[in-house]
């Protein structure tokens, strides 16, 4: 399905958000896109929602208003809400020792890995000592099993490195161990149920026919228009060819690589990585964390949304390898991860997809998309969006 006019784009935006549909047109137009959508609130206020393209990126059948995808460590974002709301309600201390909750994790020197520990990235526990089979890694008990178990990577607290997959069944059990509740249905239950979102981490069956595959899509012959930087830096490229860096080994925790088009994989709950969610979802959730989102319920309380942005990682990422910033389980304005202004904050998905809130502006942001490319933090299509969203303040 050929994009090609604006004509071609469903969906609706609010007067003044034109740069926003024109920046839409231009990522299949310029950057390869084959099926996205993108949401935006203003102060509480949906402003744009717009979806374009086919539903899989090997189909034909195009994206409809209802379409979700696998968002990735967009996932995070809303994951990491459910410790924040825990803690707003008294259930969980974030300074806590995780072995005050989780007994058997106190194992291998890590008696002193506070809770916050696992939202920051600073437990040291960002890949397993050996990588976890498919069905190890959707069981729900070997990876909190095995994680339990191992000694740190580097003394808990000192410094940071991305826990791109172990985040899943570190903040998975410590949530069951909590609320007698898996992290799936909590998230069900507490915060897609009161704010109607169609966000799920478990896919249930019965909206199993909403889903599109996902794919890579071609990367674009040269740098992007915003002079963002499409190859990675040598030191980047190496760290993830090497098979005994920490960055090879916590984004191949699972080996082999899933297939995540299957019913199991999306009916699995990994709460790093495979969140199932609408643009419009990732969007609302985040104007939630700000404020009332469409007269719905505000998420977090104002001491809430101080933690959620405020610094606790920053620098020289042990398996980005470039410099991060992390608050409270959300990645914050940085080069490696441009959001809107220096107050946002949220959490991209490796190949595109993005939800992110900016305080300042009022704006929750949301994007989803089924061609996944090699970005891990800054996708251009996503920052070509922001940078119309920005235009429009």
């Amino acid at each position: 399905m050929d994009i090609t006019d604006t004509a071609d784009i469903c969906g609706t935006f609010a007067d003044g958000y034109e740069a926003v549909r024109d920046a839409f047109l231009r990522n299949f137009q310029q950057r390869g896109e084959r099926g996205a959508a993108v949401a935006v609130f203003r102060h509480g206020r949906k402003v744009v929602d717009l979806w374009a393209g086919t539903r899989d990126v090997d189909g034909v059948e195009p994206w409809t208003a209802d379409t979700a995808h696998i968002v990735h460590s967009a996932t995070k974002g809303v994951a990491a809400a459910v410790l924040l709301l825990l803690h707003q309600r008294g259930q969980i201390d974030l300074d806590a020792p995780v072995g005050t909750y989780w007994p058997e994790f106190k194992a291998a020197g890590k008696e002193r890995v506070l809770v916050r520990h696992l939202l920051t990235h600073r437990a040291g526990l960002p890949a397993p000592d050996r990588p976890l089979t498919v069905a190890e890694a959707l069981d729900g008990e070997s990876g909190p099993a095995a994680l339990a178990a191992q000694p740190p990577a580097w003394e808990p607290g000192t410094e940071h490195g991305y826990h791109a997959h172990t985040f899943s069944w570190l903040l998975g059990e410590l949530v069951r161990r909590v609320t007698g509740r898996t992290l799936g249905a909590w998230v069900a239950e507490e915060i897609a149920a009161p704010l109607g979102l169609d966000f799920w981490i478990g896919l249930p069956d019965g909206e199993a026919h909403r889903v599109g595959r996902i794919g890579p899509v071609a990367e674009p012959a040269a740098a992007d228009g915003g002079g963002l930087r499409l190859r990675p830096k040598r030191s980047v490229a190496d760290a993830y060819r090497d098979p005994d860096s920490l960055t090879r080994r916590a984004f191949a925790a699972v080996e082999p690589l899933p297939d995540e088009n299957t019913p199991a994989y999306r009916a699995a709950e990994l709460p790093a990585s495979n969140g199932i969610s609408t643009a419009l979802a990732l969007a609302r959730f985040y104007a939630a964390t700000i404020g009332e989102a469409d007269g719905g319920p505000r998420l977090f309380a104002p001491a809430t949304l101080a933690l959620a942005r405020a610094e606790e990682s920053a620098g020289p990422d042990r398996v980005l390898v470039v410099a991060t910033r992390f608050g409270l389980g959300y990645m914050l304005h940085s080069p490696a991860s441009p959001l809107l202004g220096p107050g946002s904050f949220g959490h991209p998905g490796r190949g595109g997809p993005l939800g992110f809130a900016d305080p300042e502006s009022g704006i929750a942001f949301g994007y989803t998309t089924n061609g996944m490319r090699q970005s891990v933090t800054a996708d251009p299509r996503a920052q070509a969006l922001i940078r119309a969203v920005r235009s429009t303040l």
